[in-house]
């Protein structure tokens, strides 16, 4: 199973820093969000234009307020900046924030997310696209990015009907606020069935969850708890935390010593997760460095 972790630094300069640090620690991936800060995409060519090796993902941008040729664009120069290291993580965002804050319509999300990846993913195979449809309509666009391969696309699916998408169109699916029986039951069976039925490989499967190395498991969750706290009111994420059979995000948090941590990611791949994606949580003085420690000595 691949190790990595999601970025996120007061600056552009500390995201690069950062960037560096966990590519020295010997992780796989990193993974940058795209809320109300940096663009994630632009940040992470600057990330892995000073890096060498590592993976790079966006975890995820929304794909209502971009229109999925521009994104296309946007991801292939990524990818050619940094020697084909991007993956391409997109979601719907919330009601709350498509439709509230920004004025788009979020009626009918998975029909809108089909038919954006009908657009995205052959863009960003290289292929020409001629694509009529309720939402877009695109007649002959293909772009040549020199140094560009083919950019992969994971989507944050957590429905039944977008993990079907996911595994039909796309090459994964990412999470955030999924327990462990849920990833199993509900996100990796479903997924890899689409895969399966559309005749595509094995998807990538990318956990993420929040994490923290500590020996006051207690108070840790409680304080990811009030942190996160947030995440357990939007309607997409509350559903997965009905589904697990839990309170709220503190529950799904793995929190403890090196054993119990280890045990947590080793069922996590056991049940085929594919990419763990460690949300560090600085609960404690110097729990990021030691924590960042551990993840490293787990690809030792």
């Amino acid at each position: 199973m691949r190790i990595g972790i999601m970025a996120g630094a007061a600056s552009i300069e500390a995201l690069v820093e950062q960037a560096r640090r966990v590519e020295a620690a010997g992780l796989d991936n990193l993974w940058l969000a795209n809320i109300f800060g940096v663009d994630a995409v632009s940040a992470l060519m600057l990330m892995g234009y000073e890096t060498r090796h590592i993976g790079l993902g966006t975890a995820v941008t929304p794909t209502y307020p971009r229109h999925p040729t521009a994104l296309a664009q946007q991801a292939l120069t990524t990818a050619a900046a940094t020697n084909n290291r991007l993956s391409l993580g997109i979601g719907l965002s919330h009601k709350v924030v498509i439709e509230n804050m920004l004025g788009f319509s979020y009626e009918r999300p998975a029909a809108h997310m089909r038919e954006y990846l009908s657009v995205l993913v052959p863009l960003l195979q290289g292929e020409s696209v001629t694509f009529k449809g309720e939402h877009y309509n695109v007649n002959g666009v293909q772009f040549r990015v020199p140094g560009a391969e083919r950019v992969p696309v994971i989507v944050a699916a957590l429905g039944p009907l977008m993990l079907k998408l996911a595994g039909e169109l796309a090459d994964g699916t990412i999470t955030w606020m999924v327990g462990l029986r849920t990833m199993e039951k509900h996100i990796v069976a479903r997924i890899r069935g689409a895969a399966q039925r559309s005749g595509r490989p094995e998807p990538t499967i990318v956990g993420s969850f929040p994490i923290v190395l500590t020996n006051k498991p207690d108070e840790a969750r409680e304080a990811i708890g009030k942190s996160l706290a947030m995440y357990g009111t939007l309607p997409s994420y509350r559903a997965m935390l009905d589904r697990e059979g839990v309170d709220g995000p503190a529950d799904i948090a793995i929190a403890g010593d090196e054993n119990a941590l280890r045990g947590e990611i080793k069922r996590l791949e056991d049940i085929g997760v594919t990419d763990f994606n460690a949300n560090i949580m600085p609960v404690e003085e110097g729990a990021f460095d030691r924590t960042l420690e551990f993840l490293a000595s787990l690809k030792g």
